[in-house]
């Protein structure tokens, strides 16, 4: 079975793909918050930059018998993708050390199957381009891919399934972090919708401006991709999109696990 790794900023999602479960074709159809084709396990942890190689071996040898899984028996293959350098550079030791599978590590060089039209492909970000590979192979194009995690990205993908570029924003927990540090007044509150968009308390005010606000802001950037691409869909993918996509117009599909979906295709390129 393929080990998936995604390691962001704030969260780790870890996915265990069986064997020969194929990838889906470009017009499969969405799959609108199901588990993608063959992902038979997935965890989300906090990323712990400091973790070493060996526990990061511990650690997921600990979550694969929690279900009842031995982990040399169990992984045939492993496939990363990091925004932390630090925890990739862990990642590739614990494989070379603890696990004789075959290793795809994404990063500059490594095939991805899609055309990236940036002016410099190697600044895009590895669950990016993971992102875009896993929404056109379910959706495909045009499409974008709003990405609701430590940052909020969009991501374009062009009808012939090429990755056009996109924009980045601040994420939903980054901006209320700098709320709170910044305003005396202002105290943390839990993200739940209030009874009314006009808040009749700070805490009512801070939850409106937060879920409706951010996707407010999510609403008019894919209005504007749309204007460029035309008719395409958007898919919503990240820690917090589950929090945000209710109260966005412009959402359509919520993939909680579309960066390990992305990341088993990429894997299954490189292997053949």
């Amino acid at each position: 079975m393929l080990l998936a790794i995604d390691v962001g900023n704030t969260e780790t999602v870890v996915g265990l793909f069986a064997d020969g479960s194929g990838r889906g074709e470009p017009d499969a159809g969405p799959l609108d918050g199901d588990e993608p084709t063959g992902l038979a396990h997935h965890w989300r942890l906090s990323t712990v930059a400091e973790r070493t190689a060996d526990e990061h071996a511990l650690l997921l040898t600990q979550l694969l018998d929690l279900d009842g899984l031995r982990i040399d028996d169990t992984v045939s293959g492993i496939a990363v993708t990091s925004s932390v350098p630090l925890v990739t550079a862990n990642l590739r030791q614990m494989v070379a050390r603890w696990f004789d599978v075959p290793a795809v590590v994404l990063e500059p060089g490594v095939k991805s199957g899609m055309p990236i039209l940036y002016d410099n492909p190697k600044e895009v970000g590895a669950d990016r381009i993971a992102n875009a590979v896993g929404a056109y192979d379910l959706f495909g194009g045009p499409c974008v891919v709003v990405d609701l995690g430590t940052a909020t990205t969009f991501d374009a993908i062009s009808a012939v399934g090429e990755y056009l570029g996109g924009a980045i924003t601040p994420g939903v927990q980054i901006s209320l972090d700098a709320l709170f540090a910044n305003a005396a007044a202002l105290r943390r509150v839990e993200l739940v919708e209030p009874r009314s968009v006009i808040g009749k308390s700070t805490v009512e005010s801070i939850q409106s401006g937060a879920l409706y606000g951010f996707a407010g802001q999510v609403d008019g950037l894919c209005r504007r991709f749309g204007g460029v691409l035309g008719e395409c869909t958007v898919v919503a993918t990240g820690g917090l999109a589950e929090l945000i996509a209710p109260y966005s117009e412009e959402i359509e599909y919520v993939e909680p696990w579309l960066t390990l979906h992305g990341l088993r295709i990429i894997f299954d390129r490189n292997s053949r």
